[in-house]
Protein backbone atom coordinates (compact mmCIF):
# COMPACT_ATOMS: atom_id res chain seq x y z
CA UNK A 1 0.00 0.00 0.00
CA UNK A 2 0.93 3.44 -0.34
CA UNK A 3 3.30 4.94 2.08
CA UNK A 4 1.63 7.62 4.29
CA UNK A 5 5.04 9.87 5.44
CA UNK A 6 3.78 13.16 3.75
CA UNK A 7 0.57 14.78 3.40
CA UNK A 8 0.91 14.10 -0.51
CA UNK A 9 1.09 10.60 -0.25
CA UNK A 10 -1.34 10.44 2.68
CA UNK A 11 -4.45 12.20 0.81
CA UNK A 12 -4.00 10.20 -2.25
CA UNK A 13 -4.11 7.20 0.34
CA UNK A 14 -7.45 8.21 1.89
CA UNK A 15 -9.05 8.99 -1.49
CA UNK A 16 -7.92 5.67 -2.77
CA UNK A 17 -9.61 4.24 0.53
CA UNK A 18 -12.57 6.08 0.44
CA UNK A 19 -13.27 5.04 -3.38
CA UNK A 20 -12.49 1.55 -2.32
CA UNK A 21 -15.44 2.07 0.72
CA UNK A 22 -18.06 3.24 -2.13
CA UNK A 23 -17.62 -0.09 -3.81
CA UNK A 24 -17.49 -2.28 -1.01
CA UNK A 25 -14.31 -3.35 -1.26
CA UNK A 26 -10.39 -3.11 0.77
CA UNK A 27 -8.68 -0.22 -0.38
CA UNK A 28 -5.86 -3.45 -1.36
CA UNK A 29 -8.34 -5.32 -3.54
CA UNK A 30 -9.75 -2.06 -4.90
CA UNK A 31 -5.93 -1.18 -5.98
CA UNK A 32 -5.53 -4.62 -7.93
CA UNK A 33 -9.12 -3.97 -10.14
CA UNK A 34 -7.23 -0.74 -11.65
CA UNK A 35 -5.26 -0.20 -15.04
CA UNK A 36 -2.23 1.90 -14.29
CA UNK A 37 -3.51 4.82 -15.35
CA UNK A 38 -6.59 4.29 -12.94
CA UNK A 39 -4.15 3.55 -10.23
CA UNK A 40 -1.87 6.95 -11.22
CA UNK A 41 -4.73 9.40 -10.30
CA UNK A 42 -3.96 8.01 -6.79
CA UNK A 43 -0.42 7.85 -6.51
CA UNK A 44 2.02 10.81 -6.47
CA UNK A 45 3.96 11.39 -9.64
CA UNK A 46 6.96 10.62 -8.49
CA UNK A 47 5.55 7.00 -6.86
CA UNK A 48 5.02 4.14 -9.56
CA UNK A 49 2.66 1.52 -8.94
CA UNK A 50 3.28 -1.48 -8.04
CA UNK A 51 0.20 -3.88 -8.61
CA UNK A 52 1.02 -6.94 -10.58
CA UNK A 53 -2.39 -8.32 -12.59
CA UNK A 54 -2.69 -11.58 -12.45
CA UNK A 55 -2.53 -14.33 -15.42
CA UNK A 56 -5.62 -15.10 -16.03
CA UNK A 57 -4.26 -17.90 -18.60
CA UNK A 58 -3.23 -19.87 -15.62
CA UNK A 59 -7.37 -20.37 -14.85
CA UNK A 60 -8.07 -21.34 -18.71
CA UNK A 61 -9.49 -17.66 -19.39
CA UNK A 62 -9.52 -15.49 -22.42
CA UNK A 63 -7.13 -12.95 -22.30
CA UNK A 64 -8.36 -9.02 -21.81
CA UNK A 65 -8.09 -7.98 -25.47
CA UNK A 66 -10.77 -10.79 -26.66
CA UNK A 67 -13.61 -9.28 -23.75
CA UNK A 68 -16.17 -7.76 -25.70
CA UNK A 69 -19.53 -6.43 -24.98
CA UNK A 70 -20.48 -6.96 -28.68
CA UNK A 71 -24.48 -8.80 -28.47
CA UNK A 72 -23.93 -12.48 -27.94
CA UNK A 73 -27.22 -14.90 -28.66
CA UNK A 74 -25.95 -18.33 -27.40
CA UNK A 75 -29.32 -20.28 -29.58
CA UNK A 76 -27.59 -21.14 -32.71
CA UNK A 77 -31.34 -20.91 -34.24
CA UNK A 78 -32.18 -17.55 -33.03
CA UNK A 79 -29.00 -16.12 -33.97
CA UNK A 80 -29.42 -17.59 -37.18
CA UNK A 81 -32.78 -16.31 -38.28
CA UNK A 82 -31.95 -13.07 -37.11
CA UNK A 83 -29.08 -12.59 -39.49
CA UNK A 84 -30.98 -13.70 -41.96
CA UNK A 85 -33.74 -11.53 -40.89
CA UNK A 86 -31.03 -8.90 -41.24
CA UNK A 87 -30.27 -9.69 -44.89
CA UNK A 88 -34.07 -9.21 -45.62
CA UNK A 89 -35.66 -12.57 -45.19
CA UNK A 90 -38.09 -13.15 -42.86
CA UNK A 91 -39.19 -16.74 -43.41
CA UNK A 92 -36.43 -18.36 -40.93
CA UNK A 93 -37.63 -16.50 -38.12
CA UNK A 94 -41.13 -17.47 -38.99
CA UNK A 95 -39.94 -20.97 -39.03
CA UNK A 96 -38.43 -20.81 -35.57
CA UNK A 97 -41.15 -19.42 -34.03
CA UNK A 98 -43.73 -22.05 -35.43
CA UNK A 99 -41.07 -24.87 -34.14
CA UNK A 100 -40.74 -23.46 -30.77
CA UNK A 101 -44.67 -23.74 -30.05
CA UNK A 102 -45.72 -23.68 -26.31
CA UNK A 103 -41.67 -23.23 -25.34
CA UNK A 104 -42.94 -19.84 -23.74
CA UNK A 105 -39.46 -18.47 -22.43
CA UNK A 106 -37.24 -19.15 -25.99
CA UNK A 107 -40.31 -17.97 -27.94
CA UNK A 108 -40.42 -15.01 -26.27
CA UNK A 109 -35.98 -14.39 -26.51
CA UNK A 110 -36.78 -15.49 -30.01
CA UNK A 111 -39.59 -12.80 -30.44
CA UNK A 112 -37.26 -10.28 -28.43
CA UNK A 113 -34.51 -10.84 -30.86
CA UNK A 114 -36.27 -10.48 -33.98
CA UNK A 115 -38.20 -7.30 -32.69
CA UNK A 116 -34.27 -5.55 -32.12
CA UNK A 117 -33.77 -6.29 -35.59
CA UNK A 118 -37.21 -5.23 -37.02
CA UNK A 119 -36.49 -2.04 -34.88
CA UNK A 120 -33.42 -1.61 -37.23
CA UNK A 121 -35.21 -2.64 -40.33
CA UNK A 122 -39.40 -3.39 -40.65
CA UNK A 123 -38.75 -4.02 -44.55
CA UNK A 124 -38.34 -7.73 -44.06
CA UNK A 125 -41.41 -7.29 -40.99
CA UNK A 126 -43.99 -6.06 -43.79
CA UNK A 127 -44.16 -8.89 -45.81
CA UNK A 128 -43.68 -10.95 -42.92
CA UNK A 129 -47.37 -8.63 -41.83
CA UNK A 130 -48.65 -9.64 -44.91
CA UNK A 131 -48.93 -13.20 -44.56
CA UNK A 132 -51.66 -12.72 -41.72
CA UNK A 133 -48.91 -14.60 -39.40
CA UNK A 134 -49.79 -14.28 -35.79
CA UNK A 135 -46.32 -14.49 -35.56
CA UNK A 136 -45.45 -11.19 -37.30
CA UNK A 137 -47.84 -9.28 -35.28
CA UNK A 138 -46.22 -10.37 -31.65
CA UNK A 139 -42.80 -8.95 -33.67
CA UNK A 140 -44.09 -6.26 -34.39
CA UNK A 141 -45.17 -5.41 -31.42
CA UNK A 142 -41.89 -6.53 -29.94
CA UNK A 143 -39.91 -4.33 -32.48
CA UNK A 144 -41.88 -0.77 -31.86
CA UNK A 145 -41.40 -1.51 -28.26
CA UNK A 146 -37.50 -1.58 -28.66
CA UNK A 147 -37.61 0.99 -31.19
CA UNK A 148 -39.50 3.57 -28.54
CA UNK A 149 -36.56 2.45 -26.32
CA UNK A 150 -34.07 3.05 -28.99
CA UNK A 151 -35.50 6.96 -29.03
CA UNK A 152 -35.37 7.14 -25.41
CA UNK A 153 -32.00 5.59 -24.89
CA UNK A 154 -30.19 4.29 -22.30
CA UNK A 155 -29.47 7.56 -20.53
CA UNK A 156 -31.11 8.18 -16.80
CA UNK A 157 -34.06 10.65 -16.94
CA UNK A 158 -32.73 13.84 -16.61
CA UNK A 159 -30.49 13.02 -19.66
CA UNK A 160 -33.14 12.14 -21.47
CA UNK A 161 -34.14 15.15 -24.27
CA UNK A 162 -37.50 16.74 -24.16
CA UNK A 163 -37.48 15.53 -28.02
CA UNK A 164 -36.38 11.76 -27.05
CA UNK A 165 -39.19 11.93 -24.52
CA UNK A 166 -42.06 12.68 -26.80
CA UNK A 167 -41.28 10.29 -29.93
CA UNK A 168 -40.50 7.93 -26.60
CA UNK A 169 -44.07 8.33 -25.55
CA UNK A 170 -45.43 8.26 -29.43
CA UNK A 171 -43.86 5.42 -30.67
CA UNK A 172 -44.66 3.56 -27.23
CA UNK A 173 -48.87 4.25 -27.96
CA UNK A 174 -48.56 2.74 -31.05
CA UNK A 175 -46.63 -0.36 -29.50
CA UNK A 176 -49.72 -0.54 -26.83
CA UNK A 177 -52.01 -0.53 -29.69
CA UNK A 178 -49.70 -3.38 -31.88
CA UNK A 179 -49.37 -5.42 -28.82
CA UNK A 180 -53.06 -5.33 -28.36
CA UNK A 181 -53.89 -6.67 -31.83
CA UNK A 182 -51.07 -9.48 -31.32
CA UNK A 183 -52.82 -10.15 -28.13
CA UNK A 184 -56.42 -10.55 -30.30
CA UNK A 185 -54.10 -12.67 -33.06
CA UNK A 186 -53.07 -15.52 -30.39
CA UNK A 187 -55.02 -15.30 -27.00
CA UNK A 188 -53.10 -18.16 -25.38
CA UNK A 189 -49.71 -16.51 -25.90
CA UNK A 190 -47.80 -15.36 -23.05
CA UNK A 191 -45.35 -13.55 -25.75
CA UNK A 192 -47.57 -10.29 -26.28
CA UNK A 193 -48.51 -9.74 -22.87
CA UNK A 194 -44.87 -10.27 -21.84
CA UNK A 195 -44.39 -7.04 -24.25
CA UNK A 196 -47.23 -5.64 -22.66
CA UNK A 197 -45.81 -5.55 -20.01
CA UNK A 198 -42.57 -3.39 -21.01
CA UNK A 199 -45.44 -0.67 -22.44
CA UNK A 200 -46.70 -0.72 -19.19
CA UNK A 201 -44.16 0.25 -17.36
CA UNK A 202 -42.57 2.57 -20.73
CA UNK A 203 -46.26 4.10 -20.01
CA UNK A 204 -46.06 4.81 -16.68
CA UNK A 205 -49.12 2.41 -15.74
CA UNK A 206 -49.93 2.68 -12.06
CA UNK A 207 -49.40 -0.60 -9.71
CA UNK A 208 -52.97 -1.21 -10.05
CA UNK A 209 -52.80 -1.47 -13.68
CA UNK A 210 -49.70 -3.10 -13.80
CA UNK A 211 -51.10 -5.47 -11.56
CA UNK A 212 -53.87 -6.59 -14.18
CA UNK A 213 -51.68 -7.10 -16.90
CA UNK A 214 -49.22 -9.35 -14.95
CA UNK A 215 -52.34 -11.01 -14.25
CA UNK A 216 -52.91 -11.81 -17.67
CA UNK A 217 -49.68 -13.28 -17.87
CA UNK A 218 -49.68 -15.61 -15.49
CA UNK A 219 -52.75 -17.08 -16.26
CA UNK A 220 -50.78 -18.28 -19.84
CA UNK A 221 -47.38 -19.13 -17.82
CA UNK A 222 -46.77 -18.61 -14.39
CA UNK A 223 -43.11 -19.25 -14.66
CA UNK A 224 -42.44 -17.12 -17.72
CA UNK A 225 -39.12 -16.09 -17.36
CA UNK A 226 -38.87 -12.86 -19.00
CA UNK A 227 -42.10 -11.50 -17.76
CA UNK A 228 -40.58 -12.11 -14.45
CA UNK A 229 -37.25 -9.98 -15.73
CA UNK A 230 -39.50 -6.83 -16.98
CA UNK A 231 -41.92 -7.10 -14.02
CA UNK A 232 -39.12 -7.08 -11.54
CA UNK A 233 -37.78 -4.02 -13.27
CA UNK A 234 -41.08 -2.45 -13.11
CA UNK A 235 -41.14 -3.08 -9.00
CA UNK A 236 -37.40 -1.43 -8.58
CA UNK A 237 -37.03 1.89 -6.74
CA UNK A 238 -35.86 3.10 -9.96
CA UNK A 239 -39.25 2.58 -12.32
CA UNK A 240 -42.31 2.84 -9.91
CA UNK A 241 -41.95 0.53 -6.64
CA UNK A 242 -39.27 0.39 -3.84
CA UNK A 243 -36.40 -1.98 -2.80
CA UNK A 244 -38.92 -3.40 -0.33
CA UNK A 245 -41.61 -4.49 -3.64
CA UNK A 246 -38.76 -5.40 -5.94
CA UNK A 247 -37.15 -7.59 -3.47
CA UNK A 248 -40.85 -9.08 -2.11
CA UNK A 249 -41.28 -9.94 -5.88
CA UNK A 250 -37.92 -11.57 -6.39
CA UNK A 251 -38.63 -13.70 -2.82
CA UNK A 252 -41.74 -14.53 -4.42
CA UNK A 253 -39.99 -15.79 -7.98
CA UNK A 254 -36.81 -17.86 -6.13
CA UNK A 255 -39.97 -19.69 -3.56
CA UNK A 256 -41.96 -20.54 -7.09
CA UNK A 257 -38.40 -22.23 -9.45
CA UNK A 258 -35.07 -22.49 -9.91
CA UNK A 259 -34.92 -21.11 -13.01
CA UNK A 260 -36.32 -18.11 -11.33
CA UNK A 261 -34.13 -17.30 -8.69
CA UNK A 262 -31.62 -15.60 -10.83
CA UNK A 263 -34.07 -12.28 -10.00
CA UNK A 264 -32.65 -12.79 -6.26
CA UNK A 265 -29.31 -11.29 -7.71
CA UNK A 266 -30.60 -9.13 -10.36
CA UNK A 267 -32.72 -7.19 -7.42
CA UNK A 268 -29.00 -7.54 -5.19
CA UNK A 269 -27.20 -5.43 -7.93
CA UNK A 270 -30.44 -2.99 -8.29
CA UNK A 271 -29.82 -2.31 -4.56
CA UNK A 272 -26.12 -1.97 -4.96
CA UNK A 273 -26.45 -0.10 -7.77
CA UNK A 274 -28.46 2.31 -5.13
CA UNK A 275 -26.34 2.19 -2.10
CA UNK A 276 -28.05 -0.34 -0.55
CA UNK A 277 -25.59 -3.37 0.81
CA UNK A 278 -27.65 -6.74 -1.00
CA UNK A 279 -24.44 -8.89 -2.22
CA UNK A 280 -23.86 -10.39 1.16
CA UNK A 281 -26.86 -10.70 2.48
CA UNK A 282 -28.84 -14.40 3.06
CA UNK A 283 -31.21 -14.25 -0.04
CA UNK A 284 -28.42 -13.56 -2.28
CA UNK A 285 -26.79 -16.52 -1.00
CA UNK A 286 -29.58 -18.65 -1.08
CA UNK A 287 -29.80 -17.85 -4.33
CA UNK A 288 -27.02 -18.40 -5.60
CA UNK A 289 -27.20 -21.68 -3.96
CA UNK A 290 -30.59 -22.39 -6.26
CA UNK A 291 -29.35 -20.71 -9.62
CA UNK A 292 -26.08 -22.48 -9.69
CA UNK A 293 -26.95 -25.97 -9.71
CA UNK A 294 -29.42 -25.16 -12.28
CA UNK A 295 -27.42 -23.18 -14.78
CA UNK A 296 -25.20 -26.79 -14.82
CA UNK A 297 -28.42 -28.53 -15.18
CA UNK A 298 -31.73 -28.22 -16.34
CA UNK A 299 -31.21 -24.76 -17.36
CA UNK A 300 -28.04 -25.20 -19.33
CA UNK A 301 -29.48 -24.30 -22.64
CA UNK A 302 -31.96 -21.60 -20.99
CA UNK A 303 -31.97 -18.33 -22.52
CA UNK A 304 -31.12 -16.47 -19.66
CA UNK A 305 -27.99 -18.98 -18.49
CA UNK A 306 -25.27 -16.53 -19.50
CA UNK A 307 -27.12 -13.76 -18.11
CA UNK A 308 -27.60 -15.80 -14.41
CA UNK A 309 -23.88 -16.65 -15.06
CA UNK A 310 -22.82 -13.14 -15.54
CA UNK A 311 -24.83 -11.62 -11.95
CA UNK A 312 -23.65 -14.55 -10.04
CA UNK A 313 -20.00 -14.36 -11.01
CA UNK A 314 -20.75 -10.72 -9.44
CA UNK A 315 -22.12 -12.15 -6.38
CA UNK A 316 -19.71 -14.69 -5.74
CA UNK A 317 -17.16 -12.96 -5.87
CA UNK A 318 -18.55 -10.11 -3.37
CA UNK A 319 -19.24 -13.21 -1.18
CA UNK A 320 -15.03 -14.55 -1.34
CA UNK A 321 -16.56 -17.70 -3.33
CA UNK A 322 -13.97 -16.89 -6.25
CA UNK A 323 -13.46 -20.52 -7.14
CA UNK A 324 -16.81 -20.69 -8.21
CA UNK A 325 -16.47 -17.11 -9.63
CA UNK A 326 -13.95 -18.33 -12.04
CA UNK A 327 -15.82 -21.30 -13.07
CA UNK A 328 -18.17 -18.87 -14.20
CA UNK A 329 -15.89 -17.03 -15.92
CA UNK A 330 -15.14 -19.87 -17.90
CA UNK A 331 -18.34 -19.69 -19.08
CA UNK A 332 -19.00 -16.86 -20.14
CA UNK A 333 -15.41 -16.98 -21.79
CA UNK A 334 -15.64 -13.49 -24.18
CA UNK A 335 -18.66 -12.10 -23.73
CA UNK A 336 -19.10 -8.90 -21.57
CA UNK A 337 -22.60 -8.05 -22.78
CA UNK A 338 -24.54 -8.95 -19.89
CA UNK A 339 -26.32 -5.84 -18.26
CA UNK A 340 -24.84 -6.14 -14.63
CA UNK A 341 -21.63 -5.17 -16.56
CA UNK A 342 -23.23 -2.26 -18.36
CA UNK A 343 -24.24 0.18 -15.54
CA UNK A 344 -20.91 1.82 -15.47
CA UNK A 345 -20.93 2.75 -18.68
CA UNK A 346 -17.67 0.62 -19.30
CA UNK A 347 -19.00 -2.92 -19.82
CA UNK A 348 -15.58 -4.54 -20.80
CA UNK A 349 -13.88 -3.01 -17.93
CA UNK A 350 -16.63 -4.06 -15.45
CA UNK A 351 -15.79 -7.45 -16.60
CA UNK A 352 -11.90 -7.51 -16.21
CA UNK A 353 -12.22 -6.02 -13.14
CA UNK A 354 -14.20 -8.61 -11.20
CA UNK A 355 -12.68 -11.18 -13.16
CA UNK A 356 -9.26 -9.92 -11.98
CA UNK A 357 -10.27 -10.43 -8.37
CA UNK A 358 -12.03 -13.87 -9.23
CA UNK A 359 -9.07 -15.07 -9.72
CA UNK A 360 -6.56 -12.89 -6.94
CA UNK A 361 -9.16 -14.61 -4.64
CA UNK A 362 -8.71 -17.98 -6.22
CA UNK A 363 -6.95 -21.32 -5.30
CA UNK A 364 -4.30 -21.40 -7.70
CA UNK A 365 -4.98 -23.96 -10.44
Amino acid sequence: MLSLFNSKRRKAAIALVKAAKARGMSAEDYAKTLSPEELAQYVPQDDKPKVEMPDVALWGLPPDKEVTAAKFVADARVAEAVTAYRAGDWQPGAALLTELGTDWDRRAFAVQQLGDAAADDDAPLKEWQASGSADAAAVNAQGLVALAWQIRSGLTPEHVSEEQWAGFFRVLEDAEAATQAAIEAAPDDPTPWCTMLTVARGRQYGNDDFRAVWAELVARDPLHRPAHEQALQYWCAKWFGSHEQMFAFADEALDKAPKLAGLALVAAHEAEDKGVAAWKSDRTKLALDVVRPWLDGEGRDHPANLRDRAYAAKALVANDRCDEAVEQFKVLGVHADALVWAYTGRPEREFLKTRYLACYGATRP
